[in-house]
């Protein structure tokens, strides 16, 4: 007997699917730069490489939007309101972080840590923001 997936659940089902997809790309990439398969890439390869582990990162962030556009009401409010926050939370860190580069000698944090920032926000903020109303004071 096949159960039929009911219109709240094929966007979920649709973003596990695209994130497993994406994911696994972007970890068998870096798995390989692990075990040293690009340690001799120079000029246009490594700038092709680069370009390809950020693929599965673009996909992702396509994923989670595509999965914002298709949930219902409530899904999208409360994922929208998630989103933005993390975002703002993430630009700001990685903005200090800049500022405290550039004047206080702060170590280099590379540019591509923004996107587990902002992952990691994304999950902490996810905790607060389970109702789609703004919080009262």
């Amino acid at each position: 007997m096949k159960m039929e997936l009911t219109d709240v659940q094929k966007p979920h089902r649709q973003y596990v699917i695209r994130t497993a997809l994406f994911m696994s790309g972007y970890v068998l990439v870096n798995l390989a730069a692990i075990a040293g398969a690009f340690d001799d890439v120079r000029g246009k390869g490594a700038w092709a490489l680069g370009l390809v582990v950020s693929a599965p990162i673009i996909g992702q962030l396509w994923s989670l939007l595509a999965y914002m556009r298709d949930a219902d009401e409530y899904v999208r409010s409360v994922m929208a309101r998630t989103f933005i926050i993390a975002s703002g939370l993430a630009m700001a860190l990685f903005c200090t972080w800049g500022f405290l580069e550039t004047y206080a000698g702060a170590h280099h944090a590379p540019a591509w840590l923004i996107v587990p920032t902002f992952y990691a926000a994304f999950g902490l903020v996810t905790l607060f923001t389970r109702d789609s109303r703004p919080s009262q004071p």
